[in-house]
């Protein structure tokens, strides 16, 4: 399997994205093509021991800031390592692409450059997110910020896929986010795509409050691009703030330092659970490729756990599943 990685995409790039890609060509049986600035991404690599033959480099001389316009991006910057990795992509010799740069580029030089899988008007992109018990797949989380009902129906019927392929759901359940649970709730978009849900999407259970994303059971849970990341990143905001409050009342009180020392382990499994590094990236569906987007701060195992996530899309032909189902 040959998997191509944006080696300067993302806050910590290249030192993070190169870290994490030795761990992943050590760890999994995998060949990695690093895109990006030769001498920078060669200056990282010399730090590791690695074999030689599992990792090579493109150069890419442009690079995309997080802030960058992804219409300028396109035009302008056609020399970047997401342009230039898209394309690698697209060229047959490779069977994925991952990226933690900038998001908004991404989804455009996918959509431009990839084309849309037939059925398919606008690409999603999905998170696997954690829940009381087990986990649900979350779409969109930032590609589409003002989508059309029928985009919403797209999304649910890609992520009954998903989570049948990559999951192992044997009939996914999919839900929609609303204000309320009632059918009737919403506005005229969120009551269009609800009617669409509900008579062309298997496993549909209906409107999920965001109150209930976490504790639902729910498979797949369906809203607009701008709804899902303020989800997203609210909860990140939530679980850092609760972290820190949570040291500051350890520290200041003898007694409930003793009983951090007795729920050790339950607090490193409560981290891991919500850790995104242990899921490491999100799925862009719709385009005619396997691309994953990394989180802008990954860490060098979010870089790796994202590559294993996509060689398990690879392994799953997903795309194929996907172009069946919304034929």
């Amino acid at each position: 399997m040959r998997i191509v990685v944006d080696a300067m995409g993302g806050d910590h790039a290249p030192a993070n994205i190169v870290a994490g890609v030795v761990a992943a060509v050590k760890e999994l049986e995998v060949t990695i093509t690093l895109v990006g600035v030769e001498d920078r991404v060669n200056a990282e690599l010399s730090k590791h021991f690695y074999p030689k033959g599992m990792i090579e480099v493109i150069h890419a001389p442009q690079v995309v800031d997080m802030d960058d316009n992804p219409l300028d991006v396109i035009r302008k910057k056609k020399d970047c390592s997401i342009t230039v990795g898209i394309n690698l992509l697209k060229s047959g010799g490779y069977d994925a692409f991952v990226s933690a740069g900038n998001t908004g580029a991404l989804v455009a030089a996918a959509t431009l450059y990839l084309r849309m899988i037939e059925g398919v008007d606008r690409p999603g992109i999905g998170l696997v997110i954690p829940q009381v018990d087990g986990a649900t797949f979350l779409i969109d989380v930032g590609a589409n910020a003002e989508p059309k009902p029928e985009h919403l129906y797209q999304y649910g019927q890609m992520a009954r896929v998903y989570m049948q392929s990559v999951f192992g759901r044997e009939n996914p359940s999919v839900g929609l986010v609303n204000i309320g649970e009632e059918e009737g709730k919403g506005s005229g978009f969120d009551k269009q795509a609800y009617d669409l849900l509900k008579t062309k999407v298997p496993g549909f259970v209906g409107n999920i409050e965001p109150n209930k994303i976490f504790v639902s059971n729910v498979d797949c849970i369906v809203c607009t691009g701008f709804v899902g990341n303020v989800i997203i990143k609210l909860s990140e905001g939530l679980m850092e703030s609760a972290g820190v409050v949570l040291k500051r009342e350890i520290k200041q009180n003898p007694i409930a330092s003793l009983g951090a020392l007795l729920m050790m382990g339950a607090l490193k499994d409560l981290k891991r659970r919500v850790d995104y590094s242990e899921y490491g990236g999100a799925p862009l569906l719709g385009v005619n490729g396997i691309v994953m987007k990394g989180h802008g701060r990954s860490t060098p195992k979010a870089i790796k756990n994202a590559i294993r996530a996509t060689m398990r899309e690879v392994d799953h032909n997903i795309l194929d599943k996907i172009r069946t189902a919304l034929k």
